[in-house]
């Protein structure tokens, strides 16, 4: 599923919680950007969305991609290098 329709398929719900919609428009300002970072805030609520068994797909979708954003993650290092 691609980040933007994840993103607004939980920003659109009714019943997702507030914690979902932040990470959800957290990775969709991200989406496209190379140079915004996921906030320690939002890093924090994406881990507990990731541990959570009753989380929809989605929203498990746009927290992994918010905590790829994290400044100190491998990927995001090894990508800021090839640059």
């Amino acid at each position: 599923m691609r980040i933007a329709s994840a993103a607004a398929k939980v920003l659109y719900s009714k019943v997702a919680p507030r914690t979902d919609k932040a990470v959800a428009a957290s990775a969709l300002t991200q989406t496209g950007s190379k140079s915004k970072d996921t906030s320690k805030a939002i890093a924090s609520k994406a881990g507990k969305i990731l541990h959570e068994p009753k989380e929809s797909t989605s929203a498990k979708s746009l927290a992994g991609s918010a905590l790829t954003q994290r400044p100190g993650n491998v990927s995001t290092q090894k990508s800021r290098k090839r640059k």
